[in-house]
């Protein structure tokens, strides 16, 4: 009979209570889990979900930036970003390679279609240890066409990702107020857009979106499963936004001001076009500026000086010292004054006109307004309105705070009012600052009818997914300084500061168009706290609208020291941009000019082998300009010919049978100056455009045929300065057609 070992029974015990502890665990494991649904405190149906499903993600487009009449003018655009496989684990066969497999192969082709450097490429390429490399700057945005032309190249191991960029179809277009995206890159790793200035970064929680996803579940290998059901989360598109920019004004000042960049070569230009009636910004722009896409340019300025640069306003804040003064009744237009210089207080430095302070000896208010006279300004101000109530207008015109226009980083001037001297020269733009901005608010109130409108940048807001409206602001009055019948006559006055014979306005006429409206000319500071001097180193500006009698637009235009010869005066750049930007957006928006004589055209007659004097009259019937040159009694030649028709007033050239003469052409045309060297046989070089002002030949002079004509052109209105400037002999360097605040150092 066998006996059982001890030993044996412990050990079996043993086990038993091994088994039994394990399979007590297993039993409250699975209870637990059971109850839970929890491991590790990881939901195990979330895991599972996670496992056996794929999502995909849905990114969200930035919204678009639209101008008032739904012209793009930001939007994203789809591009690519160029990666490169590098793991050679990815090839599983080597006759058709899914990596790199020839990185010096790859880079000199890559250098043909990115900007970096075939070395760089070729260093990229033949990293260790990772997956795959992306080509940084260089490798992104890639247009489609490049893309498809680096295809056709077929190399191992190259591939694109789909993204998205921002694209500006218009280029250069007011972009310090529209900004520009840059794309940065989250703790995440992925690269996200990022409006970086103006519109895009004001308005950055409206233009981006949320992005959404897909998910479908799969089996244990990938495949998905019969009958699975898509979760789907819709991505929800940025905010469009509307501006009450007008692409089509935009584009006249961008062209206008480009023209004047490259004549004159300032050292800045601003630039504002606005509604009058709705306080809508239909234009904004300036100089130095820079590319939305390529960002070249921006390094010279980051500010958008139309609402973040001060100024001294110039003589343009003449507007509303006279606004002020009618609406105080204190203007007298025929009441006179003695102009030249005026004391504030006997011990005061005295205020100059700007012709050296010698004035024009006795002269009318009205008279003082259209010359620009500094003295006018300080004797409404100190003898008639006076300073405390003159500086209760700077409020009400909203010259000493914010307009409130929904941009970031908007400024505000500084009103010097604290001692004599300073209360007057503000009146006349001198010390006191204030942004342009500012200015074009205050002027609305003059051009409707004494309400003053806020700036207004954005027209509406929409929710593209939804097509409703989030936001749409409504013209705001910001105040109500003067009445319509003193706004009236203000800009009744302000139009003869243009049309009078003796306005510092000349400039600024429009053909078809009444403009009204005043010019400025400010010192600007220097670094040693005085103000700069010498030809040209002002800010010339012009605030202007139009039509006079009920003005649609409002035109603000400031040009820093441009680059001009002794005979320029500053107003001939201002007047380069203000008047095709008034005149073409006038048409644009098809407002009437005014009613224009009808232009007659009359047949020339055949006046040949005619008596002169019978060859006048005869021309003369017909309203032509007959011009005789020659001594002789018969006409020999004649042009234009026979049959010809021409402008009434046209001048017909009259050759005679004798000796000929050269006639006085000041004046004349270029084209009269052509018939004339025709006629002659004379070799004409001309120099300038516009009408003789100088010729080379003696009036009455004999000529003979191949000899030289030359003439000097000049625009009328280059004309009409330099008349002013010889007028005003001795005057200082910064003299013109307009006035500087030269009052004190």
């Amino acid at each position: 009979m066998n006996r059982k070992r001890p030993n044996m029974n412990v050990g079996a015990a043993g086990l038993f209570v091994v088994f039994s502890l394990l399979f007590f665990i297993v039993i409250y494991r699975f209870v637990s889990i059971q109850v839970t649904g929890e491991v590790a405190g990881q939901p195990l149906a979330a895991k599972a979900q996670q496992k056996y499903s794929k999502e995909t993600l849905i990114e969200a487009t930035r919204g678009t930036i639209f101008d008032r009449n739904a012209e793009v003018i930001a939007e994203d655009t789809n591009s690519y970003t160029l990666v490169a496989i590098l793991d050679e684990k990815m090839t599983s066969n080597p006759k058709q390679p899914k990596h790199v497999d020839n990185p010096e192969k790859t880079a000199k082709v890559l250098a043909q279609y990115i900007e970096m450097n075939e070395s760089d490429i070729y260093e990229r390429l033949t990293k260790e240890g990772v997956f795959q490399v992306e080509f940084g700057k260089a490798g992104r945005d890639i247009p489609h066409g490049v893309k498809n032309e680096i295809e056709k190249k077929k190399l191992p191991g190259i591939t694109f990702t789909k993204d998205s960029k921002r694209f500006y179809p218009n280029g250069i277009f007011s972009s310090h107020l529209i900004g520009y995206v840059e794309k940065e890159e989250k703790e995440d790793g992925k690269a996200e857009s990022v409006g970086q200035l103006g519109i895009e970064a004001a308005f950055e929680d409206y233009l981006t979106g949320s992005d959404g996803s897909v998910r479908v579940e799969s089996d244990f290998w990938g495949f998905l499963l019969p009958n699975s059901e898509k979760e789907i989360k819709p991505a929800h598109n940025g905010n469009d936004l509307y501006l009450t920019l007008d692409k089509k004004i935009q584009t006249f000042l961008e062209d206008a001001m480009d023209r004047v960049d490259e004549e004159y070569k300032p050292k800045k230009i601003i630039a504002v076009v606005a509604d009058p009636k709705t306080g809508d910004i239909l234009a904004m722009g300036q100089r130095p500026t820079f590319h939305p896409k390529t960002k070249e340019g921006i390094e010279q300025n980051w500010h958008n000086e139309v609402i973040e640069t001060s100024i001294e306003p110039g003589s343009t804040m003449k507007i509303f010292t006279l606004a002020a003064a009618v609406e105080e009744n204190k203007f007298n237009p025929s009441e006179k004054f003695k102009s030249g210089q005026y004391k504030v207080t006997p011990k005061s430095m005295p205020i100059g006109d700007h012709n050296s302070g010698r004035g024009w000896g006795e002269i009318t208010y009205l008279e003082g307004i259209q010359r620009s006279s500094n003295v006018a300004m300080a004797k409404l101000v100190n003898e008639k309105i006076g300073t405390e109530t003159f500086r209760k207008y700077l409020t009400a015109f909203g010259l000493d705070k914010p307009t409130g226009i929904n941009l970031p980083n908007e400024k505000t001037g500084k009103i010097l009012y604290e001692w004599p001297i300073e209360k007057i020269t503000t009146s006349f733009g001198q010390g006191t600052t204030m942004t342009p901005l500012q200015l074009v608010q205050a002027a609305t109130a003059v051009a409707n009818d004494g309400k003053m409108m806020k700036p207004q940048i954005i027209d509406k807001i929409v929710d593209p997914n939804s097509n409703e409206v989030v936001e749409q602001p409504e013209p705001e009055i910001a105040g109500t300084p003067i009445s319509a019948k003193t706004a009236k006559k203000v800009r009744e006055i302000l139009e003869t500061t243009i049309t009078a014979e003796k306005g510092t306005g000349g400039s600024y006429k429009i053909e078809g168009y009444d403009v009204a409206g005043k010019t400025g000319t400010a010192q600007i500071p220097g670094n040693d706290g005085k103000y700069l001097r010498g030809h040209g180193n002002f800010l010339y500006s012009f605030l202007g609208m139009a039509p006079t009698d009920d003005p649609e637009l409002i035109v603000y235009v400031a040009v820093q020291q441009p680059e001009l010869d002794e005979s320029t005066n500053g107003s001939v750049p201002v007047s380069k941009i203000f008047n095709p930007v008034m005149k073409s957006s006038l048409q644009y928006l098809n407002i009437k000019p005014v009613v224009q004589e009808e232009i007659v055209s009359s047949e020339v007659p055949d006046v040949t082998g005619k008596a002169s004097d019978d060859a006048v009259a005869r021309l003369k019937e017909k309203g032509l300009t007959p011009v005789v040159v020659g001594e002789g009694e018969k006409i020999a030649k004649q042009l234009p010919k026979e049959g010809a028709v021409i402008l009434g007033g046209e001048k017909v050239i009259l050759k005679t049978t004798g000796k000929v003469t050269a006639p006085d052409m000041t004046d004349w045309s270029l084209r009269d100056v052509m018939k004339f060297a025709q006629v002659a046989g004379l070799k004409l070089n001309k120099a300038g455009s516009g009408y003789v002002t100088k010729q080379n030949i003696q009036p009455g002079s004999a000529v003979k045929d191949g000899d030289y004509l030359i003439v000097e052109l000049m625009a009328p209105l280059e004309k009409a300065e330099a008349e002013n400037q010889q007028e005003e002999t001795g005057e200082s360097e910064n003299s013109g057609d307009e006035e500087t605040e030269d009052v004190f150092d």
